[in-house]
């Protein structure tokens, strides 16, 4: 599996990559291969508050219908809209081309909540069957 240094990820598998007090969020390439192939991204309303942890929106795939996670508090100032036609970037390319959302972050120490690369791979090791 595809973890990338830089890159922030929750137990729930979701990643962030923080810019400033601006992050991308996306799900990781552990996750995305374990849903299979995305058929659908329901993407979040741009304004959407959310808090660390909760519900930030939903994805679908051939096995599943899955929630996802913001791995921070903020709120959403954008989507990515190339997934409304392509929800299968997510498979692609889960960490550049299939980001889903783009929070305005209001407290960049909750990292602290989350893994950093290295650990990440350490959790995913504990996971494999």
């Amino acid at each position: 599996m595809n973890v990338k240094d830089g890159y922030f990820y929750s137990k729930e598998h979701e990643w962030v990559k923080i810019d400033g007090n601006k992050a991308k969020v996306g799900i990781s390439d552990y996750a995305q291969h374990k849903l299979g192939d995305i058929t659908y991204v329901d993407l979040p309303p741009v304004g959407k508050a959310v808090k660390q942890l909760e519900i930030l929106t939903g994805i679908e795939s051939v096995k599943a219908a899955s929630d996802i996670y913001s791995p921070m508090t903020g709120k959403v100032i954008a989507v990515n809209k190339a997934l409304e036609n392509a929800p299968e970037l997510v498979n692609a390319s889960p960490f550049e081309d299939g980001w889903i959302a783009q929070l305005e972050i209001s407290n960049p120490a909750e990292t602290a909540n989350l893994m950093n690369a290295a650990a990440y791979k350490t959790f995913l090791s504990g996971l494999e069957e």
